[in-house]
């Protein structure tokens, strides 16, 4: 691990959540804020004095009417983007959820395979880590974009 990220502060944080369900999982295509137009999970910012599992819950819920359920931690994310903003997103993948999808201004839901997994229509950092998480695995993930270009990655596995 490099000085910059042993220094690194974020000056936003964010949960994203993905939900298991039947072997398939809950992606999102975004449709505002940052990363919209994507494919994703549902998440987004932490409110003050809100925890990432508590972001990451109510996010679901307010962007796809779904309550996800048995929620575990699986990883870290640390974005720094050359226009200064400093993300960092903690994820949780949830096994099953309380409702049906439905779509809202933020997003549209669909359940698929992981093998269906559409990575091109994605953030470029998410086919380093979603796989493994999906199977198991947590991480830590560091990366540098320019706008949606990734322009450095390290992802550590534990």
């Amino acid at each position: 691990m490099d000085d910059f990220w042993q220094n690194w502060q974020p000056t936003m944080r964010a949960s994203l959540c993905f939900v298991r369900q039947k072997g398939e999982v809950l992606m999102i295509r975004k449709m505002r804020g940052l990363g919209a137009g994507k494919i994703n999970g549902p998440g987004g910012r932490l409110e003050e004095g809100e925890t990432a599992l508590e972001a990451a819950i109510r996010e679901t819920e307010e962007e796809v009417g779904v309550t996800p359920l048995n929620l575990s931690h699986r990883g870290e994310l640390h974005f720094q983007f050359v226009d200064g903003l400093a993300l960092h997103c903690a994820v949780f993948l949830a096994e099953g959820c309380l409702g049906d999808p439905i779509e809202t201004e933020e997003a549209i839901p669909y359940w698929m395979k992981p093998a269906d997994i559409p990575y091109h229509d994605m953030w470029a950092d998410d086919s380093y880590w979603l796989p493994g998480m999906l199977e198991g695995k947590s991480f830590k993930g560091y990366f540098h974009f320019d706008d949606d270009r990734m322009l450095s990655s390290n992802v550590i596995w534990y």
